[in-house]
C-alpha cells in the first residue's frame, strides 16, 4: 500500500516513541510504501524546530525509509472536494492523490477529520488509528 504521512505523523514520529513512531515502523518493515512531499517535510521540520529542535535527527533518520517528492500545488484536487479544508491542508491531500497514495495518514482532526474514511481519487483520509485497525488488526 501506498501511504502519504502529513506533517503532524512525521512530527509525532519524530517528537515522541510512542504509537505514531510505532505505526510508521511497521509500515516501513511490512513493505508499504510511505511517502511525503517537501510541503508536508517543510511543516514537519518548521514545528520540529518550534516545539523540540533535538528531534529533528530522528526525522531525519527516519527520511532514508520514506520516499520523498517534490512539492506541488493543491490544483491536482478539482475544487469541488476540496472546499472542506482549509486552503493552507489542500496541498497534502494533492499530494497524495498525485503520488497515487491509497492512504493519506493524519492527526489532524480538526481540518482532515470530516474527510476521515473518504477516498478522494483514491486516496483514502485516515487518522493513525483507522489506518493500523485496517492494516494490522
Amino acid at each position: 500500500m501506498r501511504v502519504f504521512l502529513d506533517a503532524n505523523i512525521l512530527f509525532s514520529a519524530a517528537k515522541s516513541d510512542g504509537a505514531v513512531r510505532a505505526l510508521v515502523r511497521l509500515l516501513v518493515e511490512r513493505g508499504h510504501e510511505c511517502w511525503a512531499d517537501a510541503y508536508v517535510l517543510a511543516e514537519a521540520r518548521r514545528n520540529l524546530l518550534a516545539k523540540g529542535p533535538e528531534a529533528l535527527r530522528v526525522l531525519d533518520a527516519l527520511l532514508p525509509h520514506l520516499r520523498l517528492a517534490a512539492a506541488a500545488p493543491p490544483a491536482a484536487v478539482p475544487a469541488y472536494e476540496q472546499a472542506w479544508l482549509p486552503e493552507k491542508d489542500r496541498p497534502v491531500l494533492a499530494a497524495a492523490i498525485r503520488l497515487r497514495c491509497d492512504a493519506l495518514v493524519t492527526g489532524d482532526r480538526t481540518h482532515f477529520g470530516a474527510g476521515y474514511g473518504r477516498s478522494f481519487d483514491g486516496a483514502m483520509v485516515h487518522s493513525p488509528r483507522s489506518l493500523a485497525e485496517r492494516l494490522f488488526a
